[in-house]
């Protein structure tokens, strides 16, 4: 019978700057340990220090760096990568001495853990520095994002966008093997090994570039489909309960799991019960504190969703102690991209996770916000009343004549808009119509077209 790998183990560090109150640094330090838990790594443990900075070498000081070192099995000490000089009677004295006993390698059956997972974004040298000092694999915060986004992806277009990321996050950590930088003969010579590996990272990039753009062409051509149709993107910080409200909308069988980054990929669904003109819904990818650039940049075609979306709904969990900061991350995100200009409002999910005197705080506060529980259905009925009323108040009525030599397009017809009447008289079909003006406009154009 095959045993599975045991869990990878992990340590957490996190630095508290004087900007950091600590309510937002314990706070941080718990999404941290869910990220790792989404990895699939076990948290035995957490070292924390208050620091002016997270410049340092080390990032930690020297007693804390000990602390975690004892942790882990490391020296505490930053090394030197160099091997230490060992003359050749030392080398036949190594090569000639016995296997260890396998009963001795047993006696310590404690397993010290794997991985350091450091909450900042950490610079090469530093991620170096403390796997000397800790002999522990480290990776800090994006590291650990852009992983769980490369195991996530399933579409052609989020897995180019998540290769492409990973590549540049991982170009610049590229260090030589311990076996030193050698160098290439033939073309390229003189190129070490590590110049290599870069340069091929570049090139891959490159190729990634552009795949993405024709797929992502492709992506653009179905949302310019979509341009006039009633269009409402959930957003909102990742874990916030989307992707169970976007089921309970749409009646979908879309991944719900209570995980950070469950799904990656934009899916769009019909509002139901079904209106007309329908409202197509859009589950956009999570945010989350301190998203990598490159991710943002990757994932252009899931935050277009956003940009051209009708509405916008910003979906928090009203039961995190910390929503405010998180719709504040959302909210900037978008921002870059001007999505701030889309008309919004705000749902409070997960408000059965609330008591009775937060939510009257909640809704005092947030008195224009949209309070439900996605597992409620009279809330999330209200929810779609809101919706539709929202593009009512969009809408305009006019009167549309068929030619009776354009009866196919009837079907367009009632795509993009609501029929109230239809009359008959001899030029064609007389119709009666309420619906968005630019949707009114393009079928206009249709039926003058000839």
């Amino acid at each position: 019978m095959e045993t599975k790998p045991p869990i990878p183990l992990a340590i957490l560090v996190g630095i508290q700057t004087p900007d950091v109150d600590d309510i937002a640094h314990e706070a941080s330090l718990q999404e941290l340990g869910r990220l790792v838990k989404t990895l699939g790594y076990e948290v035995i443990g957490t070292v924390s220090q208050r620091r002016e900075g997270t410049g340092a070498g080390s990032l930690l000081g020297s007693g804390k760096l000990a602390e975690l070192a004892a942790l882990t099995g490391g020296t505490g000490v930053v090394s030197s990568m160099a091997p230490p000089p060992r003359s050749k009677a030392r080398q036949r004295f190594e090569g000639t001495s016995a296997p260890a006993d396998p009963a001795e390698l047993d006696q310590d059956l404690t397993r010290k853990p794997e991985f350091v997972i450091v909450d900042h974004e950490l610079s090469p040298s530093q991620i170096r520095n403390l796997e000397r000092a800790t002999g522990a694999q480290v990776l800090d915060r994006t590291g650990v994002i852009v992983e769980i986004f490369h195991r996530h992806a399933n579409t052609r277009e989020a897995k180019l966008q998540v290769e492409m990321a990973r590549l540049k996050y991982v170009a610049p950590r590229l260090r030589e093997s311990s076996g030193g930088g050698g160098r290439q003969q033939g073309p390229g010579a003189g190129e070490s090994n590590l110049d290599l590996d870069r340069r091929k990272i570049r090139d891959r990039i490159s190729e990634l570039k552009d795949q993405l753009e024709a797929v992502q062409r492709d992506s653009d051509q179905r949302r310019s489909a979509r341009r006039d149709q009633l269009r409402v993107a959930l957003v909102g910080y990742t874990n916030a309960g989307k992707s169970s409200l976007m089921r309970a909308l749409t009646g979908s069988q879309v991944l719900v799991e209570d995980k950070l980054f469950a799904t990656l990929d934009t899916t769009v669904r019909i509002l139901q019960p079904e209106t007309r003109p329908r409202v197509l819904v859009s589950d956009t990818v999570g945010f989350i504190k301190q998203l990598p650039h490159d991710l943002v940049a990757s994932f252009r075609s899931t935050l277009t969703e956003a940009l051209e979306a009708s509405l916008l709904l910003y979906v928090v969990d009203a039961s995190d102690p910390t929503y405010e900061a998180q719709l504040e991350v959302s909210r900037s995100v978008l921002r870059e991209i001007g999505a701030d200009a889309v008309p919004s409002r705000l749902v409070l999910n997960k408000m059965d996770r609330v008591n009775a005197a937060e939510r009257a705080a909640l809704l005092e506060k947030h008195p224009q916000a949209i309070a439900l529980s996605a597992h409620v259905p009279e809330e999330v009925s209200a929810l779609r009343d809101t919706i539709i009323a929202f593009f009512e108040a969009e809408m305009v009525e006019d009167v549309l004549v068929l030619p009776y030599a354009k009866q196919g397009l009837i079907g367009d017809v009632y795509e993009s808009a609501r029929v109230l009447s239809e009359e008959y008289d001899e030029t064609g079909r007389v119709l009666k119509v309420r619906g968005l003006p630019g949707a009114i406009t393009r079928l206009r154009r249709s039926l003058a077209a000839t």
